[in-house]
């Protein structure tokens, strides 16, 4: 007999269980070495000045999620949310939620709210002492402009007039070397007052750039003087029209790291060959005493793939605008609010998360892992209930003599058939009487082989209700079926001394008509039918699954009819459903199929 498992102590085995990887081993071998033991944190962010007169650091490390506002978050995203705060949680430190929003023409405050809203559904907070509010790149755009200043008199960046397409053909290619601007060679002084003419709205848009000076002929085409900031008349929605010069991202994402006294800067592959000019500039910002050392150190991981989705914001906007759905919280759509809405929770995200781990290289990730997780999670947490898709009528021929005319015979079922420990299942109570509604599939006028459900002469079990024999069917004149004909066998309820007297070989899910509820059932399935529906170049819209919504009216029994937005259970061999946080209310319940009970896509 084996010895129950106290819950500490299994949470303390399942967090021992915790799968390592690389991002693990940076972090423990840098706290083990004690790279970032001597940071001081100034209460908030700051330049090295502003940190040196603050406490040591109170965090281990610091992370950062940092989304810009001109979307909604996806699954790809949900991975990031999970990876990042999961690691500072794990390891003692912080996660700075941040906006990157440098680019004012695409952002706004819808996407600012709906970002807070998903890390916080997820699960994660980025509170800590003295500040519980996100950070946004926005607000360093002073210290940027600085930094841009000091990298010029330094001789580091200079201002570039050369039109966009001679940039492009002087960059040169991974084969040649590029080519030098005419301008490259200007005094900082001739620089900073240009620079200085920029910020004050002397020049037109995209007249000119102000580019790192580093090194043209480099190998890295991003080494070979990138741009930094770019004239752009937009007014932003938190500065509104104080700038009309942007940093660009590669040089804005560093220094919002640093300011912030970022630890570890946990991005996507695609950024790697970024990295050398990351680490460029704060050697520069850091050589200058603008930014505290140790600077911060990027890494990165490969972003998700996952399989029957795409997660290019550009490509689900274009499903958005073009009504192929209903919307960014489309339960078809792999954005977190849509997820949400389908029924996913934040639990089997993270679950999710962990179970698919980080690595260096590409993969793809099948979409029934992600099915999997919610399975799994909702196994154990959703209430049953009985529901019927697609109803033909059940009629009892011999009810009122066996039970008596008009009598409805109450009946009761576990909502939950494993409890957690120690507590007892909620019950479900329906009543039973001449007429029930089954599903269409029930019955077989004519058996194939195996078929062990209603057909003239079997009998079979109402779950939680009698044994029932077949009689026959009615139909109309076209020959279709209309209803089903049995008999009751008296005395065969279940959970009465006699529910065993009479032996079948299957019981079948039933909803009374007298106390059955009329529900919309949204029947939801992958919005693509290509593994990868955008890879290499494809039109992705070709791939569309024209059945991936069907609408049903379906007959549930009177607990689900209860139901909050939200709330998530089990239909009973049809699979795990949510009442729709939108449209669901009382007197109209809408569920939305969440996940069948089994993978069957392709079956």
């Amino acid at each position: 007999m084996s010895t129950p498992t106290h819950p500490q102590a299994a949470a303390n085995a399942a967090e021992a269980a915790k799968p390592s990887n690389f991002l693990r081993q940076i972090i423990e071998n840098d706290l083990a070495k004690g790279t970032y033991a001597s940071r001081r944190w100034g209460g908030s962010p700051g330049d090295a000045a502003h940190h040196a007169a603050g406490q040591p650091d109170p965090a281990k490390i610091r992370t950062r999620f940092p989304p810009e506002p001109n979307g909604y978050l996806h699954v790809g995203h949900a991975k990031s949310i999970c990876l990042n705060f999961g690691l500072a949680r794990d390891y003692g430190g912080v996660c700075h939620l941040r906006f990157d929003d440098t680019n004012p023409e695409k952002e706004d405050t819808e996407y600012v709210n709906s970002i807070i809203d998903a890390v916080k559904w997820l699960g994660f907070d980025w509170a800590q002492p003295g500040n519980d509010q996100p950070y946004q790149a926005s607000d360093y755009f002073d210290f940027m402009y600085r930094a841009a200043e000091h990298l010029i008199e330094a001789g580091h960046a200079y201002v570039d007039e050369q039109t966009a397409e001679q940039m492009r053909v002087n960059r040169g290619d991974f084969g040649k070397p590029g080519v030098d601007s005419p301008f490259r060679s200007r005094t900082p002084a001739d620089n900073l007052r240009i620079f200085r003419e920029m910020r004050d709205g002397q020049h037109e848009d995209g007249s000119m750039v102000l580019r790192a000076k580093i090194d043209m002929a480099s190998p890295n085409i991003n080494m070979r003087d990138p741009a930094i900031y770019r004239i752009r008349r937009a007014t932003h929605h938190n500065t509104g029209d104080k700038w009309c010069i942007y940093p660009m991202y590669t040089y804005a994402h560093p220094i919002e790291d640093a300011l912030e006294q970022i630890t570890h800067s946990i991005c996507t592959l695609e950024f790697e060959d970024q990295r050398p000019f990351y680490d460029w500039l704060m050697e520069r910002l850091c050589e200058g005493g603008l930014l505290a050392a140790p600077a911060p150190r990027q890494y990165e991981f490969a972003r998700l793939n996952l399989t029957y989705v795409i997660t290019s914001k550009r490509k689900l906007a274009q499903l958005v605008y073009d009504h192929k759905v209903s919307g960014w919280d489309d339960p078809r759509m792999p954005t977190i609010v849509g997820l949400r809405r389908r029924g996913y929770t934040p639990a089997a995200l993270q679950m999710f998360a962990e179970r698919i781990g980080v690595t260096k290289s590409d993969s793809w990730i099948d979409y029934g892992t992600l099915e999997g997780c919610l399975r799994e999670d909702l196994e154990a947490k959703a209430h049953r209930g009985m529901a019927v898709i697609n109803p033909v009528k059940l009629v009892l021929t011999n009810w009122d003599e066996v039970m008596g005319a008009g009598h409805l015979e109450p009946c009761s079922l576990p909502a939950l058939p494993h409890p957690p420990e120690g507590t007892e299942s909620p019950v479900r109570h329906f009543t039973i009487g001449k007429e029930v509604w089954i599903e269409r599939e029930d019955f077989e006028e004519v058996p194939p082989k195996g078929y062990k459900r209603l057909f003239p002469g079997n009998k079979v079990r109402l779950k939680g209700g009698y044994v029932i024999e077949c009689t026959g069917c009615a139909k109309d004149a076209a020959g279709n079926i209309t209803e089903v004909l049995a008999t009751v066998v008296g005395g065969t309820k279940s959970g009465t001394p006699g529910a065993d007297s009479v032996k079948v070989k299957a019981a079948i899910t039933w909803v009374g008509v007298a106390d059955g509820v009329q529900a919309e059932v949204r029947m939801y399935d992958r919005l693509f039918l290509d593994a990868q529906p955008d890879a290499g170049g494809k039109d992705f819209i070709e791939s569309l699954n024209p059945n991936s919504l069907k609408v049903v009216t379906a007959i549930v029994e009177p607990s689900l009819a209860n139901a909050k937005p939200d709330d998530k259970f089990q239909f009973e061999r049809h699979g795990y459903f949510v009442a729709d946080r939108v449209d669901h209310r009382a007197g109209k319940p809408v569920f939305n199929l969440a996940v069948g009970l089994k993978d069957s896509w392709g079956k």
